[in-house]
């Protein structure tokens, strides 16, 4: 998979930005998690980042929470060889795993499994948006097991965000505001996955922090080259539009929706395998967003990977899939 360009390095105001919002409080609940994480992944375990809907909600008990254990080493992560394996070839490896909080109440996480090597190269490097794309949006930090981990992580998010917007910039007209930018770039980003979304959820995230949006994109504009405040304006931009820039994109960002939607489905796949009881998560979390039941007979729970693929193509014929 080819590499883009180098970025600037993130400037201290983004990350400032960045370390504010991932030391925002967080429910007492999620401490289990963090402990089930641990267990699960020993001391292969340096960071724990926390984002998605729960986070959002405020309630980890309301749906499942997704979390990403950053590790030293697969090695130290995986006692299995072929899960070894599979999270060197097609990072993250995602598990489910179970915590009761101290109100009896069971808790239940997504939590996948990522070198902090890879997070730094992913969010920085690598050409896919998979993962610049999620951690440009806010996250917190809710575990780190040493604080020169904590800036190597907080300097990675901060190239997500960086990444993001760079990848963004030539979709955009001259000029535009925090909330256009980042509504356009979130849905360039998800349009390379296999979302069950609603082509409003860009919109939806950016509206839920646009305070963190417009904190973010101010903190880069003064050393971004290819961004620029509007004088006496507090959230408006510009920057050098281009024709032949925006086609570049509209190329660059078709090849990354061909190559993204297959890796999408490796993963899907790969899932089958990581997860305990996988093919019901998946078809619990294409019910949560298609409103719609899906069923799940024996003969797919026994070969989801030769019975999965009708119920994969009504979905996509049927544009449920985007």
């Amino acid at each position: 998979m080819p590499h883009l360009a180098p970025l600037p390095c993130p400037s201290p105001a983004l990350l400032n930005v960045i370390a504010w919002q991932s030391r925002q409080p967080v429910h007492d609940e999620l401490n289990c998690l963090c402990e089930a994480v641990q267990a699960r992944f020993g001391e292969a375990v340096v960071g724990v980042l926390f984002y998605g809907s729960c986070l959002r909600s405020g309630n980890p008990a309301d749906g499942i929470v997704d979390l990403y254990a950053i590790v030293d080493s697969y090695t130290r992560a995986h006692s299995n060889t072929l899960l070894r394996m599979a999270n060197t070839w097609l990072p993250p490896n995602v598990f489910m795993l179970q915590a009761q909080a101290p109100d009896g109440k069971v808790l239940r996480t997504k939590c996948a499994v990522l070198s902090l090597e890879d997070l730094e190269l992913g969010t920085s490097r690598w050409f896919q948006s998979y993962l610049w794309g999620r951690f440009a949006q806010p996250s917190r930090l809710v575990y780190c097991l040493e604080d020169t981990t904590r800036q190597r992580i907080y300097q990675a998010l901060g190239y997500a965000v960086l990444r993001l917007i760079e990848q963004t910039l030539p979709s955009m007209p001259e000029r535009f505001n925090s909330e256009q930018l980042w509504q356009a770039g979130l849905a360039l980003s998800y349009g390379t996955e296999l979302r069950p979304e609603a082509a409003s959820r860009p919109a939806e995230l950016v509206q839920y922090d646009k305070t963190y949006y417009r904190q973010v994109t101010a903190a880069v504009a003064p050393v971004f080259s290819g961004i620029s405040s509007i004088g006496g304006e507090e959230d408006l931009f510009t920057h050098p539009h281009s024709s032949e820039a925006l086609q570049q994109s509209k190329l660059i960002w078709s090849s990354r929706r061909r190559q993204g939607r297959v890796l999408n489905i490796l993963r899907l796949m790969k899932s089958v395998f990581t997860f305990e009881n996988g093919v019901d998560y998946i078809a619990w979390k294409l019910e949560r967003h298609l409103g719609r039941p899906i069923e799940v007979t024996p003969r797919l729970r026994r070969y989801p990977l030769i019975f999965g693929w009708p119920l994969l193509w009504q979905l996509l014929r049927e544009r449920r899939l985007r």
